[in-house]
């Protein structure tokens, strides 16, 4: 009988029949995974397609040199990957909008004119500071006003990075209401995306 590590081996030598067995029979651990994470601007589509790349990675990357079965690898990279998407969807939406090159044009001593492309600085200015520390209070106070106390308090301790168990011992709560919990928060704050 061929086993999954044999499979992940024969699809790294370019064996299409493995590579899709794999990724088939992994599919339901993908699932299973992408739906303990709240992807940010995101739907959980989104999470099982950055699983999907995980476990894509770990079939490339497998080595039986780890003493790791390919379950227990392809997990991790799983995991990995949509915590990297995470943390990237919710570094994306701190950062200052104004990231486009503005061409200004200049008048020369001689009257010719020129254009010169003007870079944006990296170092927000002060009031660029202001305006999004006042964009993120009036962010903070619509969320604030759309969820119940118990959501704003899931969320927070999501963003934080806590575990499922962690919040629900910290709430007081069950692990099966929090994942109900995110849930009706993504809804409730699905009118932010637009």
């Amino acid at each position: 009988m061929i086993t999954d590590e044999d499979l992940a081996l024969e699809a790294q030598k370019g064996n299409e029949y493995a590579l899709e067995s794999l990724m088939k029979k992994y599919k339901g651990l993908v699932n299973k995974i992408a739906r303990c994470y709240f992807l940010v601007g995101g739907d959980l589509e989104d999470i099982i397609q950055e699983g999907t790349i995980g476990l894509y990675k770990a079939i490339i990357h497998f080595s039986q040199q780890k003493n790791a079965s390919f379950k227990t690898f392809a997990a991790t990279c799983i995991k990995h990957q949509i915590q990297s998407a995470v943390k990237i969807a919710s570094n994306e939406k701190n950062k200052v909008l104004s990231t486009a090159i503005s061409i200004a044009e200049q008048v020369h001593e001689d009257d010719e004119e020129e254009n010169e492309i003007v870079l944006p600085s990296e170092i927000p200015s002060p009031d660029d500071m202001l305006l999004e520390k006042e964009d993120m209070e009036e962010l903070k106070k619509v969320i604030i006003d759309t969820l119940s106390p118990l959501e704003y308090k899931i969320l927070t301790l999501y963003l934080k990075g806590y575990k499922y168990n962690e919040i629900a011992e910290m709430a007081n709560i069950s692990k099966k209401s929090i994942d109900n919990g995110l849930t009706r928060i993504k809804n409730k704050l699905s009118f932010l995306k637009k």
